[in-house]
């Protein structure tokens, strides 16, 4: 396939580049700084600002899909905002370009943990990290509108962290996966990256999101 990946220097977006390689996939990253990224057989690197929607449409166009893990940054002050225009761009560039498949890497925080209470409200939700679910959960509620695209939502679990490839998760919808005893539940940043690249070759939560977790 050819695919569209924003946000490859990132820590979920590296890995999704490795994985998309490794199956022959040909890759387009978008970059704002081109030069951080080397050069790969099947890796295209175009210079692109993903705030921007024309760059974005013209970057995407002719792809079978768009796999975003945009972030602007956890230690960014303005996350919420910046994740929102960069989204709005984000999609209405692949709109504009005529791709209809995006799947975009949200977080855990809109994960229910009992029925309509989400992680994020709880309180004991990490404060450092509130803005950002907030945004990610902006845009989930607004993908849910939306009808011309053929999304998908990945909310990690909890505990993401460096670590091996196993090619083994299990599968979940809009509740937080148990964990074992009180550790909640995790996965191995690799083996995120296998579930997406899962996802975007065999479809399976068309207009859904879904979960994954060890």
């Amino acid at each position: 396939m050819k695919i569209a990946l924003i946000g490859a220097t990132g820590f979920v977006g590296s890995a999704v580049l490795t994985e998309l390689l490794s199956r022959g996939h040909a890759v387009t990253a978008l970059a704002r700084h081109p030069g951080k990224l080397a050069a790969e057989a099947g890796l295209q690197v175009v210079q692109a600002d993903v705030s921007d929607a024309a760059q974005v449409a013209a970057a995407v166009a002719g792809h079978d899909a768009v796999v975003s893990a945009y972030n602007p940054g956890w230690g960014e002050p303005d996350i919420q905002r910046l994740f929102g225009l960069g989204y709005a761009a984000i999609l209405a560039g692949t709109k504009q370009a005529g791709v209809q498949r995006l799947l975009a890497v949200g977080g855990a925080g809109s994960l229910e943990v009992a029925p309509g209470l989400q992680l994020v409200d709880t309180p004991e939700f990490p404060a450092e990290w509130k803005a950002g679910a907030l945004a990610a959960r902006d845009l989930l509620t607004h993908l849910r509108t939306e009808t011309a695209l053929d999304w998908t939502f990945v909310s990690p679990p909890i505990a993401l962290a460096p670590g091996e490839r196993t090619g083994q998760y299990r599968v979940g919808g809009d509740q937080l996966l148990p964990g074992t005893g009180d550790a909640p539940a995790g996965i191995s940043v690799a083996d995120l990256a296998v579930a997406i690249v899962d996802e975007v070759q065999t479809p399976r939560h068309t207009r859904q999101r879904f979960t994954v977790a060890h």
